[in-house]
């Protein structure tokens, strides 16, 4: 038998060997604990209802009251209106548990502790992250508007501009991969990494193999990653496992037996720094259908940067502020920012930044209809989801009809289907206003990246829905002038020919079905 075919035999019976003790781990471990006990709990709530049963009309009436009560807290409060539109569908179709659950949701303890930190940290890290005057003069005599842009991100959101980084575009995972093994072999003082999925396979036994010899070498491995992993992907002790290699490690938020909302907000990040000179950032996370080692829905596309320069430093305290997060303690950053940082060859403008679902700044969102608002010639997107609010709905048709040519690159195989009919669902109302939206055919695009007029772009983790620009905790890159854009864009005309445009007769044609959940979804979007 050929060597290859050996090889691909092992890898079989490794995958059916790791499917196996997977789902020995979903049947007879924590997971069913935790959904056995989350039931017990509905049980429980049920059970109160009941007992109450005797004074129905009193509680009917309570209860219906709270909820007329909650539904004007809601249309009086600051925020999104689709989001208040969501709540007041609740209180009407459920009146009894809507104001309660309402109350519920707004009332936690944890959420308010952990947002707490996260502003504590926000303001302890502030000193560090200041303006360099330079950089912003510069900026001020190329383009004012977006020098504004910039005197925004870093007065709100901790996110400075920084000059002379290079930037290197990655089109695939597999790109990206190649690269990261080779930075991370260079590694001398520290490696950080902070990552939404982590799972065994291919990709992160050789990342892992590095990683394991670089601690024993001597540099400093920090491993982050979010505790929805634990689910599915990942023992639950995994974190003990990595720290008898050698290699600190926490798991972000992780899931434990308890109803509360601070389990929405997720580490959506991907973030690697190495020794405070190289980053990396984007959609791809370390498991293997991010490198076409394992497929799933087709061909998986995504995309990642790597920046190299004093940009680096703002993404060595995002990972920075998140590692303490857990703990609820602060260590000294300064011995990972270096005092003399390289400036690299490199020309333009690149602004990191964070989006916490904390601190009440919608960054993410923000970035996308800036670019939008100010684009001349063109916008094209590439995003995984399409859940919109109504601010970027109008951005959105705003920019096409005054001319700009808006491009939205969708996949064509979901990764799930409920949430694919929803984001269908508003592709009508863009292409009537004259957004032009493509389906990747050759599988699933993972990828979230913004280009516009050959000068602007954001590669990052932030996709075009509720999830990411309200509940996660995401990263990304804004690049202004910078001679990747030119790559990125290359890459997506180079997608965009192997993408099929989706027309208003092809909406007419979707499956009955499919637009009917689309459009129940839609009530309830700014909740899942």
């Amino acid at each position: 038998m050929p060597e290859k075919d050996k090889m691909d035999q092992g890898e079989k019976v490794l995958l059916r060997e790791r499917g196996k003790r997977g789902l020995f781990r979903i049947v007879f471990g924590r997971t069913t604990v935790i959904i056995l006990l989350l039931l017990l709990q509905l049980v429980l709530l049920f059970a109160l209802f009941r007992y109450l049963n005797s004074y129905m009309p009193l509680t009917f009436a309570a209860t219906v009251g709270l909820s007329l009560v909650m539904a004007l807290v809601v249309v009086n409060q600051e925020g999104d209106p689709t989001i208040k539109i969501s709540w007041l569908v609740i209180m009407m179709v459920a009146p009894v548990f809507g104001g309660l659950l309402y109350i519920f949701v707004g009332t936690q303890i944890t959420h308010k502790i952990i947002a707490a930190i996260d502003q504590r940290l926000a303001a302890e890290t502030a000193a560090l992250l200041q303006p360099d005057p330079a950089a912003m003069e510069a900026l001020e005599r190329r383009d004012p508007q977006t020098a504004s842009f910039a005197r925004y991100m870093a007065a709100h959101a901790q996110a400075p501009a920084y000059t002379g980084c290079e930037v290197t575009y990655f089109p695939q995972g597999e790109d990206k991969f190649r690269e990261l093994l080779r930075q991370l072999e260079q590694a001398e003082r520290f490696i950080f990494m902070e990552y939404f999925i982590l799972a065994e396979g291919y990709m992160w036994r050789q990342i892992l193999e590095v990683l394991e010899r670089k601690a024993r070498e001597g540099v400093e491995v920090r491993v982050m990653y979010d505790g929805t992993c634990a689910v599915l992907l990942l023992p639950y002790q995994y974190p003990k496992t990595l720290e008898e290699l050698g290699i600190q490690c926490r798991m972000f938020n992780p899931l434990r037996v308890a109803l509360s909302t601070h389990y929405n907000n997720r580490d959506h990040r991907k973030i690697v720094v190495i020794d405070g000179h190289t980053a990396f950032t984007g959609g791809i996370n370390l498991a293997d259908e991010y490198i076409g080692r394992k497929v799933l829905h087709g061909h998986w596309k995504d995309t990642a940067v790597m920046i190299r320069g004093s940009a680096v430093r703002s993404f060595t305290l995002l990972f920075l502020h998140m590692w303490n997060m857990t703990p609820g303690k602060m260590e000294d950053f300064t011995p990972y920012l270096p005092q003399a940082e390289s400036r690299g060859e490199g020309t333009g403008w690149v602004i990191p930044y964070g989006d916490s679902p904390l601190d009440g700044e919608n960054v993410g969102e923000t970035v996308y209809i800036d670019i939008l608002n100010t684009a001349q010639r063109y916008v094209h997107i590439m995003t995984p989801y399409l859940i919109l609010d109504n601010e970027m709905v109008t951005a959105l048709t705003y920019a096409a009809k005054r001319g700009v040519e808006v491009v939205i690159l969708m996949p064509h195989v979901p990764d799930k289907r409920t949430v694919f009919a929803l984001s269908r669902n508003y592709y009508s109302e863009l292409l009537k206003a004259g957004v032009r939206i493509y389906e990747y055919t050759p599988g699933f695009l993972h990828a979230k990246v913004f280009v516009s007029d050959d000068r602007k772009a954001v590669v990052g983790s932030i996709n075009l829905d509720y999830r990411s620009l309200y509940l996660h905790f995401e990263c990304a890159a804004f690049l202004y002038e910078i001679p990747a854009i030119s790559q990125i864009e290359a890459d997506y005309q180079a997608t965009l020919a192997v993408s099929q445009e989706v027309t208003l007769a092809d909406c007419r044609r979707y499956p009955l079905l499919q637009r009917l959940t689309g459009k129940l979804l839609r009530l309830a979007a700014p909740l899942l």
